[in-house]
């Protein structure tokens, strides 16, 4: 696991999955795909931590999540 760097951050295309919603618009995780990585940061605080993963981490943790 590492940390995005501040700059990497404006180029990196945020998404939320569609299932995130708990009446509150801003309570969920978001995510962005980059080649060979995925990285992770909490919607409430976008200029906050981010994790990144690599794509295979991210691909187990998906998998096993949704048993």
């Amino acid at each position: 696991m590492t940390h995005t760097s501040d700059r990497d951050a404006p180029t990196l295309p945020w998404f939320r999955s569609s299932y995130s919603s708990s009446g509150d618009g801003n309570d969920c995780v978001e995510v962005a795909i980059a080649p060979g990585s995925v990285h992770v940061r909490d919607s409430k605080a976008p200029d906050g931590p981010r994790l990144t993963v690599t794509s295979a981490a991210w691909s187990r943790f998906v998998s096993h999540s949704a048993r």
